[in-house]
């Protein structure tokens, strides 16, 4: 649905020559969409269910943020 939706508003907005070729691969978009939304949900659980996780990201970043200065 997304992907209709953004090709006719492209063709409405440059013609139809301009929104042709654009995605060289059919379905490549929604994938990526799917992936991106996927991978968001699995964090936003795991930073739920296991606030540790986000304690120990900051700590290790802060770490090597460290380990640069000196």
């Amino acid at each position: 649905m997304t992907y209709r939706a953004r090709h006719s508003e492209r063709e409405g907005l440059l013609g139809p020559s301009a929104a042709t070729g654009r995605d060289s691969v059919p379905g490549r978009g929604e994938f990526l969409e799917f992936l991106g939304l996927t991978s968001a949900a699995a964090a936003f659980v795991l930073f739920v269910l296991r606030p540790e996780v986000s304690e120990g990201l900051v700590r290790a970043l802060a770490s090597r943020a460290s380990a640069f200065v000196h």
